[in-house]
């Protein structure tokens, strides 16, 4: 037996030193040191042998695995340096070769629009208030003195929730304001950029998804010219110093009176070109003073506090002032487009 046990060990070094990877040091253990491995049978028969052998062989049985844990972790530690090395090899860099070019992303122009009218307000001293985007009827209509048989209530118009008759997409960004008007202290002086939702065809000016900038202020004393003079500012900022503004009658239920409001070209300066369709003016917003009833919804007292509202769509301020003839360009998310804006 003793015959046998040295020459597991002459085996185990001979396999060992052939060994080139941690699987294969794995293999060996196992083989020779596991419960089924050859030293382990060896020993697991000692029971056959007499008192006086049994020591003797015990002896040379632990010096044998001992040697072999050795060699093993001794192996181990050297295929995990060599390993280690070919890795270095194999990831050194090569500083002659060319880099890879890195692209740098621009915003997105709808970004860029909502930046620079945000900017301009807020320089004017409005905040920025926010709202969610998935509203309730009381909030997106009732409270903004829209009738029950207000056109944009149809279900041709809105995106209603399946199974909630109350629960829809808003169709503007004005339930902003009923939510400021309902939680703020008085005065109120916000606007409420983000997104709305229409049931509008695809085509080269609409979409079913859309941006707004909306406005709101309510204080004593508020009037027209007020209105008036806070989009003439906001305009020169955003088209330039020359730009004038006209304000004409319009409709809102949730403004009276009411007006859309036009500037002159930009392009042309009023003389009439391509982008003003020859009228020297290009409507932009619509805007007026708060209806009474809206403002009632918060209870603010009618006598005393007044204000003025207003909103635009950005990707129409997008596409009038860098000339963009395609909403759809605006959603496609085609890098050729879009980097015409960095």
């Amino acid at each position: 037996m003793q015959n046998q046990l040295k020459e597991i060990l002459e085996n185990a070094k001979k396999n060992i030193a052939e060994a080139s990877s941690k699987e294969d040091i794995e293999k060996i253990r196992v083989e020779y040191l596991g419960k089924k491995g050859q030293l382990t049978s060896i020993l697991k028969s000692m029971g056959k042998l007499s008192k006086e052998e049994r020591p003797v062989v015990g002896k040379v049985a632990n010096e044998v695995r001992e040697n072999i844990e050795e060699m093993i972790a001794k192996a181990g530690t050297a295929v995990k340096a060599k390993e280690q090395e070919m890795r270095t090899k194999a990831e050194t860099l090569d500083v002659t070769v060319p880099g890879t070019e890195r692209k740098l992303g621009a915003k997105h122009p709808i970004s860029v629009t909502i930046d620079e009218i945000t900017k301009i307000f807020m320089s004017m001293g409005f905040s920025v208030a926010d709202g969610p985007e998935v509203e309730t009827v009381f909030y997106n209509f009732d409270a903004l003195n829209a009738p029950q048989n207000h056109p944009s209530r149809d279900l041709t118009d809105t995106f209603y929730i399946e199974d909630q008759e109350d629960v829809l997409l808003r169709t503007q960004t004005s339930p902003v304001q009923i939510r400021t008007i309902l939680k703020e202290d008085l005065p109120i002086k916000i606007i409420s950029p983000g997104r709305c939702f229409r049931c509008d065809t695809p085509d080269a000016t609409h979409s079913p998804m859309f941006h707004q900038v909306e406005g709101l202020v309510v204080d004593e004393g508020i009037t027209m010219s007020d209105l008036k003079g806070t989009l003439d500012a906001f305009v020169k900022r955003l088209f330039g110093p020359e730009t004038r503004t006209k304000l004409r009658p319009h409709h809102f239920p949730f403004t009276e009176p009411s007006a859309e409001v036009d500037v002159s070209c930009f392009k042309c300066g009023g003389k009439g070109c391509s982008v003003c369709k020859g009228s020297g003016w290009i409507e932009i917003l619509g805007a007026g003073l708060v209806h009474p009833n809206v403002l009632k919804v918060g209870g603010i007292d009618t006598e005393k506090y007044s204000g003025f509202a207003f909103g635009m769509g950005v990707e129409r301020v997008a596409m009038l002032k860098y000339e963009i003839d395609d909403i759809r360009l605006l959603y496609e998310n085609d890098m050729r487009f879009i980097e015409q804006f960095k």
